[in-house]
């Protein structure tokens, strides 16, 4: 386990997105944030109270997490300037970038000599087995998305946390690097290897009583020409018996490819519903789950309902407005 609480590395994020990592586990498990380090010139700001690695450790952070998500995963020299320091001050340091602490050298002979553990959590630690496809009992619910980075975990976990507010049987299940630092647990996705990544979803979510919910976090795109292999492997290997559409409306195109533009959404139902008939002739699209962070609460109630009237399903931001109306369609499943 990774020791908590934790200070939330924001290095020099460009933007909040980017600063994803640090968001989620702020959002969503607080008590394990004292507060954020940034470098000069972060173009983010999770909402915590920036600390001096000395202010972290008088409030006693135990691990010093990189909560930024940069395209290629690049730890830098001026990351390590201070993730070094932070060893030598007795932090721990976790990290789920692809880019991996213990093949820096650097990193693994300062932990080494202050007797600190560097925590990756981007390795998979199962020997996962490749899908089978066969039917398990219990149901899941996935979030697919328009894009990379527009809610399917929030939607998840809000889900879940609505869901077990009312008693229900729930597990909300993680597939990359702040679902897990969020929860403790879960199967880092994006780093197992190709032919077994659906494996791997079928693994996260065995069997379970009849009335279970496993909440799956979506990943990726299946029209994101970088991402899209991910989100077909939790199609197939979640075999979802419901599904919610993502999308953030204030995007102008596909993070990080300037050149596509985000499908609508009733091409994301289709192209879901395809490849999940493929698995679950039975599984259904649900609802809508719209992130709503960058438009007024006016802004939000009109997108939210122009939608609502386009899609004919419940559509909700589950983070600011609440996750009950999609728990609600769950339930008629």
């Amino acid at each position: 386990m990774i020791p908590t609480p934790y200070l939330l590395f924001l290095g020099d994020a460009p933007d909040q997105l980017a600063a994803k990592v640090a968001q989620g586990i702020k959002d969503w498990r607080p008590e394990n944030a004292v507060g954020q380090f940034r470098l000069p010139g972060c173009g983010a700001d999770v909402g915590l109270d920036d600390l001096t690695l000395e202010d972290a450790k008088a409030a006693g952070a135990q691990t010093l997490v990189i909560g930024v998500a940069n395209r290629g995963g690049v730890i830098s020299q001026a990351w390590k300037d201070v993730l070094i320091q932070a060893l030598q001050m007795g932090f721990d340091i976790a990290s789920g970038l692809h880019n991996l602490l213990r093949n820096e050298n650097d990193l693994v002979a300062a932990a080494r000599v202050a007797g600190r553990t560097l925590h990756d959590v981007r390795i998979p630690s199962v020997a996962y087995p490749i899908a089978n496809g066969v039917k398990r009992t219990g149901k899941r619910c996935l979030a697919v998305g328009t894009d990379c980075s527009v809610g399917k975990m929030y939607t998840g976990l809000a889900m879940d946390a609505e869901m077990r507010e009312r008693g229900m049987k729930s597990t909300f299940r993680p597939t990359g690097q702040t679902g897990i630092l969020i929860t403790g647990g879960g199967v880092p996705l994006d780093a197992v290897i190709a032919d077994f990544m659906a494996g791997a979803v079928e693994y996260l979510t065995p069997d379970n009583d009849a009335d279970h919910w496993d909440h799956i976090e979506g990943q990726g795109s299946l029209f994101h020409a970088s991402y899209s292999g991910v989100t077909l492997a939790l199609i197939h290997g979640g075999q979802p018996d419901a599904i919610v559409l993502a999308h953030e409306p204030t995007r102008t195109h596909m993070r990080g490819l300037p050149d596509y533009q985000l499908p609508a959404l009733e091409s994301l139902r289709d192209a879901a519903l395809l490849m999940a008939h493929v698995v679950n002739p039975a599984c259904r699209v649900v609802g809508v789950s719209v992130n709503t962070q960058h438009l007024t609460e006016e802004e939000a109630s009109a997108c939210l309902a122009e939608i609502e009237t386009r899609m004919g399903m419940p559509t909700v931001d589950p983070f600011r407005h609440g996750a009950a109306r999609l728990v609600d369609a769950l339930e008629a499943v």
